[in-house]
């Protein structure tokens, strides 16, 4: 057998309320016609009459027009009028008792102050039904009928207590429902906007990413590309010609392969195959040969695997510290430390440069950098070193060099920076 659900029930429950009434009321008349008017206290027509007239107002008031059901003073109105009619049965023939307890199922549409009296009226009827018909005066029948409906009172009013606490219970838990899909929705709408949140942060973030590789790759291959462009023409004529315009060619190429795989988010080609230490031999080595600059690398502590995203950051800053000496230092040497500690991991370029001022041009906070890497290079060091919960200091004086420090947490490599 198949099992319904609570709803199931609740509806065919309403649905055997509102036609028991009617059945009852057919019943009971169908039962007349039987007995006849030998047992009535009125011709057969007459009840009859009050049959239709009983089934006719309950058909009006319940059936043609449901939407007065939810309104209590008209459910009043159509409670005293069926309370009359069930009288007028009942005082004909009392076998109608059958049919007037079902004026219960309508208590609980009425307003709650007057439940008691309606209680009471049904209890009535029902009870004159009981006792036959009206007490004929002597106080043995009165006293009867007295007890009778006395008796007909408790009991529905403790049935009526009883549906009364059913009702405020599922009240309760109708409201309850309501509240927690109120929530949901309160939940719903908050989670859409830290997505939506998210979404925006996301792509702020990945500009943000792509203005630092573009940077790191396309800004650098290109200003390298000019300094040997440059260099070549001054060397027109002579045998260093060709090498500088085979190291532009070079470098274009590197700028190129730097950019796709930046688009791509992949790692840099130094970092594919090499830990971090060697990608900054590597990318030392390659720079020196460029700029004719000694560049040196030391690697301090025990050296071991780091998250991408942290070794990325490292060797970019790298990468632009020696652009900045390039362009801008006139150094005769470069040394580039890489010291992995217990709890950080530090990189330091140091130069023998010119240097320069740095308090009133280095604010990488706000954007700006020294004036002279193109308003950017500073700026995005600290963004990327930040991004990975490090920190960047800049050290520099006139004449007496350059010294760049990026100190990271030693996360291990398989955690998230």
């Amino acid at each position: 057998m198949r099992e319904l659900r609570p709803e199931q029930w609740e509806g065919r429950e309403a649905g055997v309320l509102r036609t028991l009434p009617f059945a009852l009321l057919a019943v009971c008349l169908l039962v007349s016609f039987v007995i006849g008017d030998a047992e009535m206290h009125a011709p057969l027509w007459v009840l009859t009459v009050v049959s239709v007239a009983t089934g006719a107002w309950m058909l009006w008031w319940t059936v043609l027009h449901p939407a007065w059901r939810d309104r209590p003073r008209l459910m009043a109105v159509y409670f005293c009028g069926l309370i009359a009619l069930m009288a007028a049965l009942v005082l004909i023939a009392p076998w109608y008792g059958f049919f007037t307890f079902t004026g219960y199922f309508w208590i609980v549409l009425l307003p709650q102050r007057v439940w008691p009296p309606a209680v009471v009226a049904v209890a009535a009827v029902t009870g004159t039904s009981q006792s036959g018909g009206l007490p004929d005066g002597s106080a043995e029948s009165i006293g009867i009928y007295a007890l009778i409906i006395a008796v007909n009172v408790v009991v529905a009013s403790i049935i009526m207590f009883f549906a009364y606490v059913g009702e405020a219970g599922n009240q309760r838990r109708a409201q309850l429902v309501e509240e927690l899909e109120a929530t949901l929705r309160e939940n719903q709408a908050l989670q859409d906007e830290l997505v939506a949140r998210a979404r925006r942060d996301g792509v702020v973030d990945e500009r943000q990413r792509m203005a630092r590789e573009l940077h790191d790759t396309l800004a650098q291959g290109l200003a390298g590309i000019i300094t040997q462009l440059e260099a070549a023409e001054q060397a027109r004529g002579t045998g260093d010609w060709r090498r500088h315009l085979d190291a532009a060619r070079d470098l274009a190429r590197e700028s190129l392969t730097a950019a796709r795989r930046s688009v791509h988010a992949m790692r840099p080609e130094p970092l594919e195959d090499a830990r971090l230490a060697d990608a900054l031999v590597t990318e030392a080595r390659r720079w020196s040969e460029l700029q004719g600059v000694r560049a040196d690398v030391t690697t301090t502590g025990e050296t071991r695997a780091l998250p991408p995203e942290v070794e990325v950051t490292l060797l970019r800053t790298a990468q632009e510290a020696l652009v900045n000496v390039a362009k801008h230092a006139s150094a005769d040497r470069v040394g580039l430390t890489l010291s992995y500690m217990e709890d950080l991991v530090t990189l330091d370029v140091r130069d023998d440069g010119v240097g320069f001022d740095i308090r009133p041009r280095y604010h990488a906070r706000n954007g700006s950098s020294n004036g002279q890497s193109g308003g950017f290079g500073l700026a995005a060091m600290q963004q990327r070193v930040e991004g990975v919960a490090g920190t960047l200091q800049v050290e520099s004086e006139p004449r007496a060099g350059t010294a760049i420090s990026a100190s990271v947490p030693a996360i291990p490599a398989g955690a998230t920076a």
